[in-house]
């Protein structure tokens, strides 16, 4: 089959999607209010709570958001086959993802721009902000660690990209001071950044950069070197100010993530490449079922915990209007499926021509999962030669982009815990974790680090497709619990939660499905470093799902005893 064709089905549902579902979802579930006066015009301050133009808002959102799990996690799944990835990108997106995001938006702005966590403790319980919380901190670690190896793996595969995105760093904190010197506009800037980066590949191609000589002298691998040197460059990002580093970096790879699609979605039209993958893939017995792992493992192509991390964490402070959330959060969402499909397309018909190359390159699910990211390398690179590029500098440009975005959710997720970890030392009053900013990114880099390193043990440590499955498990199970807030605030308010509750029922039923099956397989393996993590995290959820549960219920007899039945539109912003 012409890979065009299910692009543009998918892409044409997505629209459908925006047009008809959002709608009802702003006007019937979320009740959207554009006279409502949204925290960044009630608190604004100037540096976090700002009332920012929804396009302007839209890049920087999605920017955020689309990190490199969104092309991981497809580039693995079509092991079962291109049907049941897209299938689940296209259903997960539409009636899952818009309804966790926008809906983790409009929460969040109608109680002050909190976190998610926070919201929590206010709609569900105060036990719930404590449980979310350490679910988020695992969270981030698994986060943080698979970024880290993801990008490891890309600088030893491909050295020649290892220059430009070095370079990307000086380059994105010069625009960062000249923006915040001059106070202009980020625009042009950044499209000259975008331009520069792009110049510096052929000088990288010409100086290849391999950390291979100094691994040997200190008898490590070479992607545990590049971890280390990652994780010792976020502790230092991350306490940077944003405007220098981390906001710069974001206008840069905003640009990055629209020429990337484009350059997929043009490339499949010109060269019209054809699905080399069969359309459901005969498994191995030996290979995990796609039931429940292919919903674990996709994660961020289909829905996100991240993202309600991100809605309620800066998106929130910067709303407009409160109307805007459709177009933030629920086209976000789509943008994000977009780029699953693009990551699915590109292992499927850019990076091989025949079916019997495709099965070579997924023989197995460890060697499916170790090989992702390269194969969607591979695959751009593919469709960039369609459009006259070589495929040595698609190679580059490729690796550039996805490591772009694996570095950006790095640089936010080591700084998302160390909040995180001075959060829970104010809650356990241990004020060295709370007050001390040195303690808690160290807390911050050398958790995620030790997952990445120390389990395994050797320069591969763990399978990286175990590793991705816990992330993903995990990463699903914050999005069920964020549905479950959400479910909890929209029936207080008198609308109808199903919508909300079957991806939430959906995802909890999966994620501790997949959490079980992975302890099963950790004890026989002898795992004791991620049985017991398993184990911490299912209950932890379990927990915090039997509290949602009894505020839901709660809440609907309060509903029915008071007889409210129809829509209400609260405008005290912590109603």
């Amino acid at each position: 089959m012409p890979a065009i064709v299910p692009a543009l089905v998918v892409l044409g549902l997505f629209a459908l999607g925006y047009r008809y579902y959002s709608s009802y979802l702003a006007r019937r579930v979320y009740a959207l209010d554009s006279a409502f006066v949204t925290p960044a015009h009630s608190r604004h301050d100037g540096v976090d709570f700002v009332p920012t133009n929804k396009h302007v808002l839209f890049g920087h959102h999605f920017t955020s958001v689309a990190g490199a799990a969104p092309i991981v996690g497809p580039a693995i799944a079509v092991f079962w086959g291109w049907g049941p990835a897209l299938l689940w990108i296209t259903l997960g997106t539409l009636l899952a993802a818009g309804v966790h995001d926008m809906g983790s938006l409009v929460v969040s702005v109608r109680h002050r721009a909190q976190s998610i966590g926070v919201v929590a403790r206010d709609v569900i319980g105060r036990r719930a902000r404590t449980l979310f919380l350490l679910i988020i901190f695992f969270l981030l670690t698994l986060v943080n660690a698979v970024f880290a190896v993801v990008i490891a793996n890309l600088f030893v595969a491909n050295p020649a990209a290892v220059l430009p995105v070095l370079l990307q760093i000086p380059l994105a904190i010069g625009i960062g001071q000249y923006v915040y010197r001059t106070r202009s506009s980020a625009f042009l800037p950044s499209v000259v950044g975008v331009i520069v980066l792009y110049l510096t590949i052929l000088l990288g191609t010409r100086l290849p950069i391999t950390v291979e000589p100094l691994a040997e002298f200190l008898d490590v691998g070479q992607r545990t070197l590049w971890v280390v040197l990652l994780f010792a460059y976020t502790f230092v990002a991350s306490r940077l100010p944003v405007w220098l580093l981390l906001q710069p970096r974001d206008y840069i790879n905003s640009h990055q993530l629209f020429i990337g699609l484009g350059v997929i979605l043009l490339g499949i039209l010109v060269g019209f490449d054809r699905m080399a993958a069969p359309l459901v893939n005969d498994v191995p017995d030996s290979a995990p079922s796609w039931f429940p792992f292919l919903f674990v493992t996709i994660a961020c192509g289909a829905v996100s915990g991240f993202h309600s991390l991100v809605c309620s964490g800066t998106s929130s402070k910067q709303l407009h209007r409160e109307t805007d959330a459709r177009y933030i959060g629920y086209l976000g969402a789509l943008s994000e499926g977009t780029l699953a499909v693009a990551a699915v397309l590109a292992v499927t018909a850019g990076a091989v021509g025949s079916t019997a190359e495709w099965n070579e390159l997924y023989a197995s699910f460890a060697k499916a999962s170790d090989g992702a990211t390269q194969n969607f390398v591979e695959g751009v690179a593919g469709f960039a030669n369609n459009l006259g590029l070589p495929v040595s500098i698609g190679v580059v440009f490729a690796t550039i982009v996805v490591i772009s975005f694996a570095a950006t959710t790095m640089d936010t997720g080591v700084r998302l815990q160390r909040y995180v970890v001075q959060e829970i030392g104010e809650i356990t009053r241990v004020s060295v974790l709370s007050r001390n900013m040195t303690v808690a990114t160290s807390v911050a880099v050398a958790v995620p680090l030790a997952m990445a390193l120390l389990p395994g043990g050797g320069e591969k440590g763990y399978t990286f497709g175990v590793l991705w499955q816990l992330f993903g498990t995990t990463n699903q199970l914050t999005a069920g619990l964020a549905l479950a807030v959400v479910a909890v605030w929209v029936t207080k308010n008198g609308r109808n939660p199903l919508v909300v509750l079957f991806p939430l029922l959906f995802l909890l039923v999966m994620t501790t499905w997949a959490l079980v099956l992975n302890l099963v397989e950790f004890l026989a393996q002898g795992q004791w470093v991620l049985a017991p993590l398993d184990t911490v995290i299912f209950l932890l959820a379990v927990w915090l799902i039997v509290e949602a549960a009894v505020a839901l219920r709660r809440a609907a007899r309060g509903r029915t005893q008071s007889g409210d039945t129809e829509p209400t539109t609260p405008r005290d912003p912590v109603s």
